[in-house]
């Protein structure tokens, strides 16, 4: 019991530690988009972000890597999942501004701990080659690519509550100009109420140092005095990034008739490098095999075009099937976020409980 409340005190300090932070910066228009690794700001999974990623307190399985690593201790023995996002799609579901792969494993251990990995990576694609002789390109094309990989440990501490930590580590890489950065995440879950309906949830994100590319593709050939002196290679040094640090709080509460269940959830995230967000979420089941969900994401601004600061304009949904299979299931997963003045992105997953 003492192990239980140290490790709880120690999530509740940082969290209350990161709130004056956060309020010193968050929603501060004039540093939107000043963060690097943004992509990390990117929920890959299906059924999480349909219902707008509101469900932080009520999350379960390997998406909990991504909203909050305590919903990783809810896995039983195995749980695979697999998605494919056309994220901002331009036209047709196969041109998009990326593609983004994700897949994740967890792992029961012992009695109480769960052991999950994660791997998310963007591909955007063949981009041409420009230079300033050559604006319009014709030497050939680049393909940048981002990649973050999480290890995540959760763990049971009694029949309420939850906790877990992560750790990422990000690349993003073009063939001669790259940057690698590591992250930690930490969470909690409080389960309450008489049948385990009120659920309360804390999540830490993208907590790490700064982050610099380095490359040769930063240096040039210069030379010292007239061309046929001294040749040498002159080396430019990239501006260190901070990473986009966040802080969620949320609440979800489930009504349950007969073999219908309905959950209603909210999340407040607190955003170091962009406006705060409120997101507030609905789903419902039946007999935990059929699933609709709804969302919406508010921030300061999002419904007028001049004001706007995210190319996500707050709708989202989504529905899930999950199939039996003797004592195992097989479910499949959709989302789509309304987007502006992108088509929308599309996520399709599919989940193994074995």
């Amino acid at each position: 019991m003492k192990q239980i409340n140290n490790w709880i005190k120690t999530i509740v300090f940082i969290a209350i530690m990161m709130l004056p932070f956060q309020e010193s910066f968050a929603g501060n228009e004039q540093r939107a988009g000043q963060a690097g690794a943004s992509e990390l700001l990117i929920n890959p999974w299906a059924r999480s972000s349909g219902w707008a990623g509101a469900n932080i307190a009520g999350v379960r399985g390997v998406e909990g890597i991504y909203s909050n690593v305590a919903g990783l201790a809810f896995v039983q023995k195995t749980e695979l999942v697999f998605s494919s996002t056309s994220w901002l799609q331009i036209s047709g579901f196969n041109n998009a501004v990326s593609n983004i792969s994700s897949f994740g494993i967890a792992q029961k251990i012992g009695e109480s701990g769960v052991l999950g990995l994660s791997v998310m990576n963007m591909d955007f694609g063949e981009i041409e080659i420009t230079t300033v002789d050559l604006p319009d390109g014709g030497i050939g094309t680049y393909s940048p690519k981002f990649m973050n990989i999480a290890l995540s440990y959760a763990k049971i501490f009694s029949n309420s509550i939850y906790g877990g930590i992560t750790i990422k580590m990000i690349s993003e890489q073009i063939s001669n100009v790259g940057a690698n950065g590591i992250a930690l995440d930490a969470g909690i879950q409080y389960v309450a109420g008489a049948k385990d309906n009120l659920k309360f949830g804390i999540s830490l994100k993208n907590v790490g140092p700064r982050m610099s590319f380095t490359g040769d593709g930063l240096s040039f050939r210069g030379f010292a005095g007239n061309e046929d002196d001294y040749k040498m290679t002159v080396e430019q040094r990239s501006s260190e990034l901070e990473l986009p640090a966040l802080l969620n709080i949320g609440i979800s509460y489930d009504i349950n008739v007969l073999r219908h269940r309905l959950t209603g959830a909210g999340t407040f995230t607190s955003n170091s490098f962009q406006k705060d967000q409120y997101r507030l979420g609905g789903e419902y089941s039946y007999r935990e095999m059929f699933m609709v969900r709804l969302g919406y994401t508010y921030e300061d601004g999002i419904s007028t075009p001049s004001s706007r600061t995210n190319a996500l304009r707050g709708p989202s949904g989504g529905f899930t099937l999950e199939l039996p299979m003797g004592a195992n299931t097989f479910g499949l997963d959709y989302s789509y976020r309304h987007t502006d003045p992108f088509q929308g992105s599309h996520t399709i997953g599919a989940r193994i409980n074995l």
